[in-house]
């Protein structure tokens, strides 16, 4: 076949393509290999031409004859026990409805928090009353799915000491399916940052004090994949005072917040390791803050991230689909040029 002559004649990529995935990722639209008698599950559609295609991007799982495909990115799918970070939307009757990024609202009632100074009884009329005291529109608070209701959405529950309003941080949402499901989800780094990395991609960042960097060396992550209770039943139960962070403090909180950023935009999967990864990259970088989000820097910063092994995990969703999703998200780095390119 001879080229075509003129200006849009073929040229040959100046760079190697990067390996391919060796998983079954899959486009809106291209055909899915199956055999006879298959199940069609999520994800997918039989044409009129009996072939199954899939209707998302993602990858294809087989459960026996059952074909279905689960999308790369999608909102959040809340399980019993997973710790989540969520927005109150609504004051209602005896509940409070909360933003977690899911299909649904979720519901956080009044008997599932806990009473001032760990008072355990009924609730009343009174505390009805009062609830906007407790939280109001647009509080963050920290919490743990309790269970689902018949309409699928998520009952949440604040009974721990661990959980609670949030305040003097920043929250960085970042893709639920890149979330690893943690035996601890409080997290102190050493360089001074508190984290919690809820499941719902909810990510709150503030600067830790010395006591709770301690605590977190000294006792063990409890069943709820947090902090344990003696950690925090040693602050003394007085109204919570603001202090404002020191310099060092907030560029040290925008460094991780910038870190956890990278992550997501180069579908890495987030976790304490890959953000002590890409924190440390950039200091030994010598890279300001405000600087490691330029699209130059973002790939080298990204670099051993990238290359840690088991850091590509999607745990809530099986650990074949998570190897998936690890391999298929290297494989859509994009390639930058060196200088003798």
């Amino acid at each position: 076949m001879e080229k075509p002559a003129g200006p849009f004649a073929f040229v040959s990529p100046t760079h190697p393509i990067g390996q391919r995935s060796v998983m079954p990722v899959v486009t809106p639209g291209e055909p899915i290999d199956v055999e006879a008698g298959f199940l069609r599950g999520h994800g997918t559609l039989v044409r009129h031409d009996g072939a199954l295609v899939a209707t998302v991007a993602g990858i294809v799982e087989r459960v026996n004859k059952l074909v279905s495909v689960r999308p790369l990115r999608a909102r959040y799918v809340g399980e019993v026990g997973d710790v989540v970070v969520c927005r109150v939307l609504e004051v209602g009757q005896k509940r409070w409805k909360v933003d977690v990024g899911g299909r649904q609202d979720a519901v956080l009632m009044l008997s599932s928090i806990n009473l001032p100074g760990g008072e355990q009884r009924r609730r009343t009329a009174e505390d009805q009353l009062n609830m906007r005291h407790f939280y109001v529109e647009h509080d963050l608070v920290s919490a743990e799915v309790q269970a689902f209701f018949q309409d699928g959405s998520m009952s949440l529950h604040t009974r721990s000491l661990m959980y609670g309003k949030l305040q003097n941080g920043v929250l960085v949402i970042v893709t639920p399916t890149l979330m690893k499901r943690l035996k601890q989800h409080f997290h102190a780094f050493p360089f001074g940052v508190h984290c919690i990395f809820s499941m719902n991609g909810f990510v709150w960042i503030s600067a830790s004090k010395p006591r709770d960097t301690a605590a977190v060396e000294g006792d063990a992550p409890s069943s709820a994949g947090g902090m344990s209770s003696a950690t925090f039943n040693a602050a003394p139960a007085e109204p919570d005072v603001v202090t404002p962070p020191t310099r060092g403090e907030r560029e040290r909180v925008c460094r991780v917040r910038n870190a956890l950023v990278a992550l997501d935009r180069m579908c890495i999967a987030v976790s304490p390791t890959t953000v002590t990864q890409v924190y440390e990259a950039s200091v030994a970088a010598g890279l300001a803050a405000k600087d490691m989000l330029l699209p130059h820097v973002l790939p080298s910063i990204c670099q051993t991230a990238m290359g840690t092994s088991g850091v590509h995990a999607r745990p809530t969703m099986g650990e074949a689909a998570a190897e998936g999703v690890g391999k298929a998200s290297s494989w859509r780095t994009p390639h930058v040029p060196s200088a003798s390119e």
